[in-house]
């Protein structure tokens, strides 16, 4: 049976239940700063995003001037939150053990939030050094870019078409479509939302996921009819 070269994991969403976390903190500092939204809805418009850049959306979107030191501040109180309450999302260690190709993170999180969070639920060691934040990539560019997925292909000598990428986001989906790569969405976190698999789905994933298990079946199928293709 034909083999990925890579699979890629997104964080934020995909190994750790945390958008909904980071959701909850950025909406209530937006409305505080006089955008009024609610953290579902945040979630599902600008999941994937970084801050700053739902800043920028939300600055063009409402002619809203935010100030730069909201990003500071949504930064130091996601990261404590993430610390105390972030947790695994269910069957997600036995998904990552069974991928016995190379496997790595591609994220829009720093590399210190990702490790941090990824050493809380016990999952560094399947990813120790490989994990690959979009911001501190030669370009810088985040994700919709597909800066990133590209980089992380090029360190571990992956082709991008024989590349699969699990992703929550529609913004994530785009980016690593835009690298060559393919796809597998994934909807079992706790930003989720009615329409998920479809936004994913119509963003460019070949299936979508939402329980782990199917996670190595998916892979092997989706392999093997690229093989036929």
């Amino acid at each position: 049976m034909p083999q990925p070269d890579l699979v890629i994991f997104d964080c934020d969403g995909v190994l750790v239940d945390s958008e909904i976390i980071a959701a909850r903190v950025e909406a209530e500092l937006l409305t505080l700063a006089g955008y009024e939204i609610s953290a579902e809805e945040l979630a599902e418009t600008y999941a994937g995003l970084t801050f700053k850049d739902i800043m920028i959306r939300v600055e063009e979107k409402s002619s809203i001037p935010f100030q730069v030191s909201l990003i500071d501040r949504a930064e130091e109180l996601v990261d404590r939150k993430l610390r105390s309450d972030v947790r695994v999302i269910d069957g997600v260690r036995e998904a990552v053990a069974a991928v016995t190709v190379p496997r790595c993170v591609c994220s829009n999180s720093r590399s210190e939030r990702v490790e941090f969070m990824l050493e809380k639920v016990h999952l560094l060691p399947f990813f120790a050094g490989r994990i690959f934040s979009a911001m501190e990539t030669p370009t810088g560019k985040t994700k919709p870019a597909p800066d990133v997925f590209l980089f992380a292909a090029e360190k571990l000598n992956a082709k991008p078409a024989n590349t699969f990428v699990i992703e929550d986001s529609v913004h994530g989906v785009h980016g690593a479509r835009a690298a060559g790569m393919r796809v597998i969405g994934f909807t079992g976190a706790g930003h989720s939302y009615p329409g998920h698999a479809d936004a994913l789905t119509e963003a460019g994933a070949e299936t979508v996921i939402r329980r782990w298990a199917e996670l190595k079946s998916v892979i092997a199928a989706l392999s093997e009819w690229s093989a036929d293709a």
